[in-house]
C-alpha cells in the first residue's frame, strides 16, 4: 500500500509530540509560569503558542485533506512515500531562527486547562485527518509552506510539520526545566 511508511511516521510523531506536551500540564503551576527574564516565555506561554500555531495550521490542513480526498475519487494514487526527511529540521530549536506572526504569540488570557483541552482536541483531530488519508490520498493536494522555504508540501507533510513544531517547543520546555 502506498504511503504506509509515511502514515506510520506521521502518526508516531503526532502522538509522541502531543503526549509529551500533555505531560507538561502535570508540572506545578509555579514551574509552568517561571520566566528566567521578563522577555522570555514561560512553559504555559509555549503551550499556548503551540495551540495557537496548530489552530492556524489545521485551517490549511482541513481544507487540504478535503481536497485531497475529493481528488482521490477521480485520480489514481502513486505507489510512493512523502519526503519527510528534509522537514526534520523543524523539530529542533537551534537549526534556524523562526519569526512567528503576531497572531501566534501567547497572550496569557487562556487558562492552562483550556490550553490542555485544546491541545488534546487538536491531537485527536490530527489523527482523525490522517485516518481519512490511509490509502495515500494526502499526496493529491499540496500547499506552499514558507517556513524554511520548504515549498509545496502534501497533507502528510503538513501534519508532520505540525507535529515537529510541537516537538521543537517541547525541547525548549526541557531547557527551561533544566535552567530552573
Amino acid at each position: 500500500m502506498p504511503y504506509q511508511t509515511t502514515i506510520k511516521t506521521v502518526r508516531h510523531q503526532l502522538i509522541t509530540s502531543f503526549d509529551a506536551l500533555d505531560g507538561r500540564f502535570a508540572l506545578p503551576e509555579s514551574v509552568r509560569s517561571y520566566q528566567h527574564d521578563a522577555e522570555a516565555w514561560s512553559i504555559d506561554d509555549i503551550l499556548e503558542h503551540v495551540s495557537l500555531t496548530s489552530h492556524y495550521l489545521l485551517l490549511v490542513i482541513r481544507k487540504g485533506v478535503a481536497k485531497a480526498c475529493k481528488r482521490a475519487a477521480t485520480q489514481s494514487l502513486p505507489d510512493d512515500e512523502s519526503d519527510l526527511e528534509a522537514m526534520k529540521v523543524i523539530g529542533h530549536p537551534d537549526t534556524f531562527a523562526w519569526l512567528r506572526p503576531d497572531h501566534m504569540e501567547p497572550t496569557g488570557a487562556t487558562t492552562s486547562a483550556a490550553v490542555q483541552t485544546t491541545l488534546r482536541r487538536q491531537r485527536a483531530e490530527c489523527v482523525a485527518l490522517l485516518d481519512q488519508m490511509q490509502h495515500g490520498e494526502g499526496c493529491l493536494h499540496k500547499v506552499r509552506m514558507s517556513v524554511q522555504e520548504l515549498g509545496k508540501l502534501d497533507m502528510y507533510q503538513w501534519l508532520y510539520f505540525l507535529a515537529l513544531h510541537a516537538q521543537r517547543h517541547d525541547v525548549e520546555i526541557d531547557r527551561i526545566l533544566a535552567a530552573q
